[in-house]
């Protein structure tokens, strides 16, 4: 699982996600991307589900990149606890997406490939996405 080694703050606020995103919305490696439609928090479990998905169906001869990283903790707290007490235990780590942001990108692979690996992929993700052929 992805997640960061260190982090400034062990616990972190909540994020309110507006706009779109501007700095990471264009392929800047490779030929083939998939990019988000709407906006949402990404888990690092599925990165990882989505990642397979391609790995598994590719089987060799291909080059991936995860342009995403899940670097911002989730706080939890148990099932029947009271309210007060503070904040619960981090529970994992997610990466907020905003509308155009570019998840993974391909290369080394035919754009029929590409698109039925990023279709199995996308199954995997909680937002709406767009499959991109530089």
């Amino acid at each position: 699982m992805l997640q960061p080694n260190k982090t400034k703050y062990r616990k972190a606020h909540r994020w309110i996600l507006k706009g779109i995103a501007v700095k990471w919305s264009d392929i800047s490696f490779w030929n083939y991307a998939i990019k988000t439609v709407e906006k949402w928090f990404i888990t690092s479990r599925q990165i990882e589900s989505a990642r397979r998905a391609i790995v598994r169906f590719l089987k060799r001869w291909w080059k991936l990149r995860i342009r995403i990283f899940p670097d911002k903790p989730y706080t939890k707290k148990p099932l029947e606890v009271p309210m007060g007490w503070g904040k619960g235990s981090v529970e994992m780590y997610i990466a907020p997406v905003k509308p155009g942001r570019i998840l993974f990108e391909m290369s080394w692979v035919g754009p029929e490939v590409a698109r039925e690996a990023f279709r199995l992929a996308s199954y995997k993700l909680p937002v709406k996405t767009k499959i991109i052929v530089d």
